[in-house]
């Protein structure tokens, strides 16, 4: 793959083609799974309803809706590009990596994004920030990288968990309850283990170890469950 080819597998002209490939690659279907725990973050740690919509918490759900998902998703493929090539779903609802060097300051733009957030919360939210960036970038990066590491792959989808901790404790000014965040962790966890059962078989095809292909359908059922 050569990221500074101009124009790789065919991105679109011009800027409008950049940012429509840009919208495909932070999978729309997916933005609330980042923004929806930071609006329900702010609504159970305000005090009051006129603190609902203020800069900050405005600022975090904008983050977190879109260029946190333009960086989850834009380092996921740059690391499954290979991969992809044989996902039949990159031809369907999602795409295949097409990054060029517009892509790739798009995504790294998002990172710089996430890292300013640390300059309008306070500090009680900065570990709740860290650990997202730190997964985001984990899930997929090597040598780390947790998607392909049995039962670490679904440990470490409770980066969706941590926007939400992050805003509650930005209004709250302390850290969410422990059951909330325990909760919330083996909710996504359960949730992302489900959604690879019916990638198994091709994960098995092409190598790839998960939790789902270690388990195989049934126990991954079970497993789904306890979670």
């Amino acid at each position: 793959m050569n990221v500074t080819d101009p124009n790789p597998g065919g991105v679109g002209d011009g800027l409008v083609g950049h940012l429509r490939y840009l919208l495909v690659l932070s999978r729309p279907r997916f933005w609330l799974y980042l923004a929806g725990p930071v609006a329900v973050g702010v609504t159970y740690g305000i005090g009051d309803v006129s603190e609902l919509f203020t800069p900050v918490t405005v600022a975090l759900a904008a983050y977190f809706l879109v260029p946190a998902n333009v960086y989850l998703y834009g380092v996921n493929d740059v690391f499954d590009a290979d991969i992809d090539e044989l996902n039949p779903k990159k031809a369907e609802r999602e795409a295949r990596w097409q990054g060029d060097r517009f892509v790739i300051t798009a995504v790294v733009l998002s990172a710089l994004a996430g890292l300013g957030t640390f300059l309008i919360t306070p500090p009680v939210a900065w570990p709740y920030l860290a650990g997202f960036l730190l997964l985001a970038t984990g899930y997929s990066v090597p040598p780390v990288r947790f998607k392909t590491t049995p039962f670490l792959d679904s440990l470490s989808n409770g980066l969706y968990v941590l926007p939400g901790a992050a805003a509650y404790a930005t209004v709250a000014g302390t850290h969410p309850p422990l059951a909330a965040l325990v909760g919330a962790w083996l909710w996504t966890m359960g949730m992302h283990t489900f959604s690879a059962i019916p990638d198994i078989q091709p994960d098995r095809e092409a190598g790839i170890r998960t939790t789902a292909t270690v388990l195989g359908e049934r126990r991954t059922y079970a497993y789904c469950v306890a979670a």
